[in-house]
């Protein structure tokens, strides 16, 4: 019999003193901790940072029993034991009692766990340094801080000056570290976002992050050689259930769960949560888009009219590091997991594209809702409706079922953006009915608004706003946009569709196929 799935578990002693699967990664906790002093590492929520802190931590202790059989057992020196100052700064009720007084009840806790004397110091800063040097007199002392950034995080979109708030304590909290640099053996912080070095450790400057080093890209999440060969009776058991061959199945948690990148040459990675999830129900499900909804940056993204984010090319500078002041939306998204690097092109521009079909799927959801109105329950029925009206070749019903979407949209969500939310309610309504769909194409020296491709017919639409349905269509073939797509062997349909600003909805359209 296998061992259990780690099913919510973040604890590698409970993990392994348990029976519960673990993945080997020692490895890299080796490398790690025979590196550099100082590290740093970025990861999206649910991707095995606190396992990895907790690994570190027992590591650091000398618990040798704990990696029987693992590959660091016989490389590591098991008399190099050293006192660990673990913190977290998930869970600690921050939010409800503030930062100071969860921090000091931390610190408290963790005094009273190593016996020391009572801290009279009543500056957080102090009562860390006392910490670590009553500590340091034993042996030179570990720091293992855990979503170091949560407390800051939490706050976006909720109440910006307590984010910036936090953000104070916590630079000043972490100067610490640099002011004991001597009593210190090895420090290593985690979080979900990457502030930059000014904004939050501006004096922690020999901070090394590892966030998109290629030695450490498939640290945290799984290999696909890590998932055959380390959930062999699960994949079995889950291929018996859903009647698929090994091959078939394996392609298909591959298209759900893989696909995040965290260096542009690196090895793709499976969200853990999602396969241990998948594993246990034998079902494809959104499960690591379930654990947190990324209200935050939906808000974000409609409130810069931002929806087609697929694909996109980016400098490093625009998604690698962040700052309270220039929230920028695609670094957010990076960094928070909903996209990932698919590949570096010759001007050293990244590609940024959705990670699988869970997060692509999950946000087309949620975006639809944003910028059409569509409940997220409702968004699938739609589409489908949608799709048996395309493939009909029934335009009338596509404009019925159009109409009553723009329906049901807020009015106050036209103000800022009028014509692009009418734009990009159709853009993701089409894309999440499977249809292939391109906005805003370049045909020679033009632009066309949207194209549909099913497959025996080429829609090319044009909108306009507070125009007439004639004048959209006019442009398709002054401009000839349907000339690029005859060689396709498809009926090309010119679709013009005119938006009303006073009824917030479709006024008229005209379609006439272009020969």
């Amino acid at each position: 019999m296998g061992k259990k799935l780690p099913l919510g578990l973040q604890d590698f002693r409970g993990i392994i003193e348990g029976g519960y699967k673990y993945i080997d990664k020692t490895e890299y906790i080796h490398r790690i901790a025979t590196g550099g002093k100082y590290n740093f590492l970025s990861r999206p929520r649910r991707f095995g940072k606190s396992i990895t802190i907790a690994t570190l931590q027992e590591l650091y202790s000398g618990s040798k029993e704990l990696f029987r059989g693992l590959w660091i057992e016989d490389k590591w020196d098991w008399s190099r034991k050293h006192p660990v100052i673990r913190l977290s700064f998930t869970g600690i009720g921050f939010a409800e009692s503030g930062l100071p007084k969860a921090m000091h009840y931390q610190l408290d806790k963790l005094i009273r766990e190593q016996g020391l004397p009572p801290a009279n110091e009543a500056n957080l800063s102090a009562k860390f340094e006392y910490l670590i040097q009553t500590l340091g007199q034993i042996n030179k002392v570990v720091v293992l801080i855990d979503e170091y950034d949560a407390p800051i995080i939490h706050f976006l979109g909720k109440d910006v000056a307590k984010a910036y708030e936090n953000r104070e304590i916590l630079r000043e909290f972490y100067t610490v570290l640099k002011n004991n640099d001597a009593a210190l053996e090895f420090v290593f912080l985690t979080g979900v976002s990457k502030f930059s070095k000014v904004g939050i450790f501006s004096g922690l400057n020999n901070l090394t992050d590892l966030t998109m080093q290629s030695d450490y890209a498939t640290m945290l999440g799984y290999t696909q050689r890590e998932l055959e060969e380390n959930f062999v009776e699960e994949i079995d058991a889950a291929s018996l259930k859903l009647q698929m061959t090994r091959t078939d199945l394996l392609d298909k948690i591959r298209l759900w769960y893989n696909g995040y990148r965290f260096e542009e040459s690196a090895e793709t990675v499976y969200n853990p949560v999602s396969c241990n999830l998948f594993f246990y129900e034998k079902k494809f499900e959104n499960f690591w888009f379930a654990t947190g909804t990324p209200t935050f940056l939906i808000n974000l993204l409609k409130q810069e009219g931002l929806y087609d984010i697929e694909h996109q090319e980016h400098a490093q500078l625009d998604f690698d590091s962040f700052e309270l002041e220039d929230l920028r939306a695609y670094g957010l998204l990076y960094q928070t997991g909903y996209l990932t690097i698919k590949s570096r092109n010759e001007f050293g521009l990244y590609i940024l594209d959705y990670p699988n079909h869970e997060v692509k799927n999950s946000m087309y959801a949620y975006l639809l809702e944003a910028f059409g109105g569509v409940r997220k329950g409702q968004g699938l029925v739609v589409a489908i409706h949608l799709e048996r009206a395309f493939y009909a070749n029934d335009l009338e019903q596509v404009i019925r079922i159009l109409q009553a979407m723009f329906k049901g949209l807020p009015h106050l969500l036209h103000e800022k953006y009028p014509e692009k939310f009418y734009h990009a309610a159709i853009h993701l309504l089409f894309n999440y009915m499977g249809l292939r769909v391109q906005s805003e194409v370049m045909i020679s020296d033009a632009r066309a608004d949207c194209v549909v491709e099913t497959d025996v017919h080429v829609y090319i639409l044009e909108f306009k706003l507070d125009k007439s349905a004639q004048v959209a269509l006019d442009q398709i073939k002054l401009k000839k946009y349907h000339q690029a797509y005859w060689e396709k062997g498809k009926k090309v349909i010119g679709l013009g569709v005119n938006f009303s600003s006073e009824t917030k909805n479709i006024e008229d359209w005209v379609a006439e196929e272009l020969g």
